[in-house]
């Protein structure tokens, strides 16, 4: 299971490779078959499940470098998208290091600088405007 995690590690940074996939798959039913205790059969399912169904966000984040889901913070770029800023400001509110620029009837800014990746911004921002 170790192994495993590490590799999992490595994917979310940025640094997973896409053999990785499929080494988590063998890696999790040899873990399976090989396991003496119920844990140790089920323990690898939730990575197995995962690869299952959501295989394309593996995918994004080691050929793009990116996390669909936002959740990995080495993958997100932290930037305003000013097509989809209805500039309200809430990000600007919402952020605790003052990183977020915004006045009214302009899009918001991240200087990147200040920003601790604390996703702040993402979790008020009701327009999907931070990549």
């Amino acid at each position: 299971m170790k192994v495993m995690l590490n590799i999992l590690n490595r994917i979310t940074v940025g640094q997973g490779r896409i053999e990785d996939i499929e080494r988590l798959q063998r890696l999790g039913e040899h873990i399976k078959e090989t396991s003496h205790c119920g844990l140790g059969k089920t323990a690898p399912n939730p990575t197995l499940s995962t690869i299952r169904y959501f295989r394309n966000e593996y995918e994004a984040h080691i050929q793009e470098k990116r996390c669909p889901a936002l959740v990995c913070v080495d993958l997100i770029q932290f930037r305003v998208d000013p097509d989809r800023c209805k500039m309200c400001g809430l990000c600007k509110k919402a952020c605790p290091t003052e990183a977020v620029t915004w006045e009214k009837k302009t899009p918001a800014a991240i200087n990147l600088e200040k920003c601790v990746r604390c996703r702040s911004c993402i979790q008020v921002c009701k327009f999907g405007a931070i990549d």
